[in-house]
């Protein structure tokens, strides 16, 4: 994100908060993470984009930013899971749930496939209620959170 780019309003409400965002290493994902965590909060995030989320997660902590990276296969719904818990455990509950992970291959109506379309509802829509289903308790025990659901016009 450029300089120019850089957000220039500041939700104090935000510092402190512990965020989860899947697909963060990426694109708007990428964006998401950085925005998040220059409002101050930890901003924890997963991916398949291995090199490209240890990457930034490096790069906003030598800025002094809280962002905490995990390889996750979104579609492997325990292991999303696990992740979930695993930085609630080590930064505390997640307030702010944003379910970004999507894969927007476009496709005719003609050529879809079982295969594609149950892969197609795992990464862009499945992901999405297994997480909520993980931090709803933790956000109903800290007394309140967010959830933010991305979609795409490719599903």
């Amino acid at each position: 994100m450029s300089d120019a780019a850089r957000p220039i309003a500041i939700y104090p409400d935000l510092a402190g908060k512990v965020v989860f965002i899947s697909g963060g290493a990426t694109g708007i994902g990428e964006e998401l993470t950085e925005a998040y965590a220059r409002q101050g909060a930890v901003t924890c995030f997963v991916d398949i984009a291995e090199k490209e989320g240890e990457a930034l997660e490096a790069r906003l902590n030598a800025e002094g930013l809280k962002a905490r990276f995990a390889y996750c296969d979104i579609t492997k719904t325990a292991d999303l899971q696990a992740a979930i818990r695993q930085f609630a455990a080590e930064e505390g509950p997640i307030r702010v749930l944003l379910n970004n992970a999507a894969n927007d291959k476009r496709h005719d109506l003609e050529d879809l496939t079982e295969e594609f379309f149950d892969q197609t509802i795992a990464v862009n829509l499945r992901h999405q209620m297994f997480a909520a289903q993980a931090v709803v308790p933790m956000m109903k025990a800290a007394g309140g959170g967010s959830i933010v659901n991305f979609g795409s016009v490719s599903w």
